[in-house]
């Protein structure tokens, strides 16, 4: 296990890693030598595009994959370089969805920072891509999940009712193996 330790950027409180990091880390690493990372646009005009990275081991099996959308129209550095951040946000995702630099959340630092900024234009017709990328944000890897409902029902005092309310908003996020992780600390 490497000790390596990311950089991370303070947004709200909460710590993410930005996409540079998680590409050093990946390019170093003697586990991932001879591993690529390969992008490849689903969606490119003039208004908008959507990358899909894939990354894949020494042999060419795909290990992971991760997504990006943007619209050139969305900021004034997409007016120039939108397919260079879908790129950049893709490859931060594949890395993210292969387990590097998701202590506290899949998205990255950058992400993160953008979905800020759109929320915070008040754009109404930018809303419901906000309330998705919202929605990308809340989304954690499932050990994120698994150590935080064990978190939350360790302090409970009906440790049942909050079995339950985790199960209700996490049960699919986790496997078989986890959730009967977690009803070991049910009494």
């Amino acid at each position: 296990m490497s000790n390596y330790k990311f950089k991370t950027t303070n947004i709200r409180g909460k710590q993410y890693v930005e996409v540079n990091e998680r590409i050093k880390f990946f390019r170093q690493e003697d586990r991932y030598k001879d591993w690529t990372i390969m992008s490849e646009f689903t969606v490119l005009d003039s208004e908008q595009c959507v990358c899909k990275t894939t990354i894949a081991d020494a042999t060419g099996r795909v290990i992971a994959t991760g997504h990006a959308h943007e619209v050139q129209s969305a900021s004034i550095i997409n007016k120039t370089s939108y397919v260079e951040n879908c790129e950049t946000s893709a490859i931060g995702r594949a890395l993210a969805m292969l387990g590097i630099g998701i202590d506290t959340s899949i998205a990255s630092a950058n992400e993160v920072k953008d979905a800020i900024a759109k929320q915070d234009s008040g754009d109404s017709s930018n809303s419901e891509k906000v309330k998705k990328i919202q929605e990308m944000l809340d989304t954690e890897p499932p050990q994120d999940i698994m150590q935080k409902a064990i978190d939350y029902i360790k302090s409970s005092k009906d440790k049942k009712k909050a079995f339950t309310s985790i199960m209700g908003k996490y049960e699919k996020s986790l496997s078989e193996k986890q959730i009967e992780a977690i009803k070991k600390f049910v009494r």
